[in-house]
């Protein structure tokens, strides 16, 4: 994984070149430099990028091979797409949304009210906003009001209590009603860790019984004609294309069987989301078996092959594939603080005058090793090291001595591995896997990347930087907080190796890639840690810029977010430091001044990094 899995999961977005890694898109600027640009303001731990032309990629992909598939397979309906803010509510994210998808008049999907008051105010007159999830009378009345204001906006019913409300609302209200969706509860079932979201037990949908019953409540209400759309979701994720194509036979079929029982103006199906993105970096494992191209041909033909055979009008085409839209463009940045092992450099070692004989073989081991001699020479040097232990528990060594031979032996350990690193034999490996470097990182992993705490689910992560030479430390990372789940261990099966750096002598960041769906706004103020400072890239052919900077919550910013008064803790802070009697009045008023410093900057650590 030299590259460390570029080619699998990065799309082309991101390549390797002198050194660093570079955004592959008109001036190419790397991710050191722009990390570096941002730094020089005293920025200090973990920063968010966001890259807007990634978001734009994505929606124009989507679009391209729907259409694509549209032509191909001579297919009658249209293709719509909306973004479901659950993915990411934040206004950078939302803002390159609406931009980037002007031109494909790319719309919105709300799960809650907030989500719905946000939906109504940033999508654009003529783009579609669908409304998901349970919803009570003022959010099916909020409903009403964006299609009394013109806005596109279809409904969809999640049980019948849903449609005896909209029914209820209509009956006493002169607002224009909305369109109306049917969520259908299908037998199909999906793939991966959200397969759930599909099958009979799901939690949302109609069964066929209920579909039946609210086709005759619309029909007796006289707004059988406000019924647009049916809408399914299998899952998000999806790993295998298998169980999207049954769920659309089944889907088809009832969206047939509908029109048939006189919905005449139904006309489209939304088959929700689920477009898999690929996180994995490593080949033994994919994230999905289908591509891009696969997915939207299946869609598109089996929908056209069922409507062909009811004779039934193609409907036009929905999905609400945020995952897929939006992961790419965010890549979180974090220094590395320490390396643990840090304290086997060879500038620690402190001989005696006389030392062991052994320590002194292992003195000329690490001195004369080379390429020819390393194996032999390590074999020695594991051989001297248990003898050492053994020496030491007997009480012939003592503490220094047992330092000195630590040190030693890793270094010759170390050495061999990059002497032989072209060409590793079995108990090399074995060995850079028992040699694992612990990195602890500026960030909190329960904040910054919560479905790997919760769902054991991994992001692409390499260095920024360091690129032109062979990592070779078998890499586990901890995070900042006092929290055993705060590490992403070391796992054989799929390596993270490292480099071996001072860090007294130079910074080492690390990114994580495709965190732009989900991560931020499922992260978590654990130890009271925040959002990172974020910051927006706009890449030009010549230069790039850093635009909407938006810092991390301040300490008393965070503890006011959790109902804490700000004023009342720095008055009290403030008040028990006055009554200090051990300081002088200048001291004082330093240590008060510097007091309030700490409490208006992040809670991430300040070290050099």
């Amino acid at each position: 994984m030299n590259n460390f899995g570029l080619d699998i999961w990065a799309n082309k977005n991101f390549i390797i070149e002198d050194g660093e890694i570079k955004l592959n898109y008109k001036s190419m600027p790397s991710l050191f430099e722009i990390v570096n640009t941002i730094r020089t303001d005293d920025v200090k731990g973990p920063l968010i990028l966001r890259f807007p032309h990634l978001i734009k990629r994505q929606i124009k992909t989507l679009y391209n091979y729907f259409e694509k598939a549209i032509e191909e397979n001579a297919y009658k309906g249209n293709f719509h797409a909306v973004f479901p803010l659950k993915v990411n509510q934040f206004p950078a994210v939302v803002a390159a949304i609406s931009a980037q998808g002007k031109k494909y008049n790319y719309g919105l999907e709300a799960g809650s009210k907030a989500e719905l008051i946000l939906a109504m105010s940033k999508t654009r007159n003529g783009a579609n906003i669908t409304v998901n999830g349970f919803k009570d009378e003022e959010m099916l009345t909020l409903s009403f009001m964006a299609a009394q204001s013109g806005q596109n906006i279809t409904v969809t019913i999640e049980g019948l209590n849903e449609l005896e409300t909209i029914i209820a609302i209509a009956s006493k209200s002169n607002l224009q009603i909305p369109n109306i969706g049917i969520r259908v509860r299908l037998h199909s079932t999906g793939s991966g860790i959200w397969a759930k979201s599909g099958g009979m037990d799901a939690k949302f949908g109609l069964t066929s019984t209920e579909i039946i019953e609210a086709i005759k409540l619309l029909k007796e209400a006289n707004i059988i004609q406000q019924l647009t759309m049916i809408h399914f979701h299998i899952g998000s994720q999806m790993s295998d294309i298998a169980p999207l194509k049954k769920a659309l036979r089944e889907a088809g079929n009832i969206y047939a069987e509908l029109k048939k029982m006189g919905a005449e103006a139904l006309s489209s199906i939304n088959i929700g989301g689920g477009l898999a993105v690929e996180y994995d970096q490593h080949e033994k494992s994919y994230a999905r078996n289908y591509s891009i191209d696969e997915f939207s041909s299946s869609v598109v033909f089996l929908l056209g092959e069922i409507m062909d055979a009811k004779n039934v009008t193609h409907p036009d085409i929905f999905t609400e594939s945020g995952r897929f839209i939006v992961a790419s463009h965010a890549v979180l940045i974090t220094p590395v603080l320490e390396l643990f092992t840090q304290d086997y450099q060879e500038k620690l070692l402190d001989f005696k005058d006389i030392n062991p004989p052994l320590i002194e073989e292992l003195k000329e081991l690490n001195r004369l090793l080379n390429n020819a001699n390393c194996i032999e020479y390590l074999h020695d040097a594991l051989d001297h090291m248990e003898s050492l232990f053994t020496l030491f528990d007997l009480g012939y060594i003592d503490l220094q001595d047992r330092s000195n031979a630590e040190i030693l032996v890793h270094n010759i350990i170390k050495k061999a591995l990059y002497l032989k690193s072209a060409n590793p034999t079995n108990e090399l490996e074995q060995l850079q896997v028992k040699l694992q470097e612990r990195y602890l990182i500026n960030a909190s992993i329960f904040q910054s990347l919560p479905d790997y705490w919760g769902l054991g689910q991994h992001f692409p992560v390499m260095p920024i930087h360091h690129l032109n030479t062979t990592p070779l430390r078998a890499a586990s990372l901890w995070d900042i907080t006092c929290d055993s789940d705060g590490e992403i261990g070391f796992n054989p099966d799929k390596p993270l190796y490292l480099h071996d750096v001072n860090l007294d002598e130079e910074d080492y960041f690390l990114a994580f890639f495709n965190v732009g769906a989900y991560q931020e706004t499922l992260g978590m103020n654990h130890n009271l840690f925040t959002h990172p400072n974020e910051y927006t890239i706009q890449i030009n052919d010549t230069d790039y810029n850093i635009t909407n900077a938006i810092e991390s919550k301040t300490i008393l910013d965070i503890l006011a977010s959790i109902g804490y008064n700000k004023d009342e803790i720095l008055n009290q802070l403030k008040s028990k430091l006055e009554k200090s009697s051990f300081i002088t009045e200048k001291e004082k008023n330093d240590t008060l001044a510097q007091l309030e410093r700490f409490l208006y900057q992040n809670g991430y650590l300040r070290t050099t990094n």
